[in-house]
């Protein structure tokens, strides 16, 4: 790996983990590209991942530090109904709990879907679903609407972005335009509930590097690495939710669907 090839993983992982078009799904494409393997290189992939949690953290951080101080609030004065950031906070705790305990359970089984024409079908198979939930939902309500049962369908859509090419953010946004909300707010939900997902998922993978053993013969390209994820991904958020104020997501769709064809048409016919 050099500077070129750290410097574009970082902003293909900064823009596509936000974006409803599939990090994991453009990584495996680069790494078909470029033959560099993240799974090969887990020091590489922790500072990546890191990156994009540093994004959401620093453009969240008003919104997470309020539904933090909510959370406690929340064991000395039980206030659900009243409190929205009670609310808000404990539906992000529950939303994450499926996707928690499908990662636990398939980690190691979904390495299999690791392939070209895995992603392929996933891109093409969300974005189609996208197209269709972009066109029929309602998209009338904020966050202040969400129930347990909408945060649940939330979650378990999550739960399926484990499949590489799904997109995290894209099946969230799905179920929650399936839920009547509006993109806009969609969208910012599947980012709040991604923060303790990407988080857990980067504990475990720092957890795997210091048990593998830390080697640091590239912690320039690392570092470099991380900054650029970090800067993508924080426009990337910024500009994709002003986007989604007047726009539709169609655009997406069709750009999964056409690129799921071109993998078909390229890599494997």
């Amino acid at each position: 790996m050099d500077i070129i090839h750290s410097i574009i993983f970082g902003i293909v992982q900064g823009l596509t983990e936000f974006l409803p078009i599939s990090s994991s799904g453009h990584l495996v494409i680069l790494h078909n590209l470029l033959g560099f393997n993240l799974i090969d290189n887990l020091a590489f992939d922790v500072s990546l991942h890191l990156g994009t949690l540093m994004a959401l953290l620093i453009f969240f951080w008003q919104d997470m530090k309020r539904f933090s101080l909510a959370f406690f609030r929340s064991f000395k004065n039980w206030n659900l109904k009243e409190d929205i950031n009670q609310r808000l906070a404990w539906f992000i705790v529950f939303g994450c709990i499926p996707a928690f305990i499908v990662g636990f359970l398939m980690e190691e089984k979904i390495m299999i879907f690791r392939t070209v024409a895995s992603v392929a079908i996933m891109l093409i198979g969300a974005g189609i679903l996208l197209l269709i939930f972009e066109k029929l939902s309602k998209k009338i309500n904020d966050l202040s609407k969400l129930d347990w049962l909408d945060v649940l369908i939330i979650g378990l859509a999550q739960s399926f972005a484990i499949f590489p090419g799904v997109s995290r953010s894209g099946i969230t946004i799905i179920a929650g335009l399936g839920q009547k909300l509006k993109r806009e707010e969609a969208a910012r939900f599947s980012f709040l509930l991604s923060i303790p997902v990407i988080a857990g998922a980067g504990i475990k993978k720092i957890y795997d590097l210091i048990v593998e053993g830390i080697v640091l013969d590239e912690v320039f390209l690392y570092v470099l690495g991380f900054f650029s994820a970090l800067a993508a991904g924080y426009f990337c958020i910024k500009y994709f939710l002003k986007f989604l104020q007047s726009h539709s997501l169609n655009i997406f769709a069709f750009y999964r669907i056409v690129l799921g064809v071109v993998i078909i048409l390229y890599f494997i016919i």
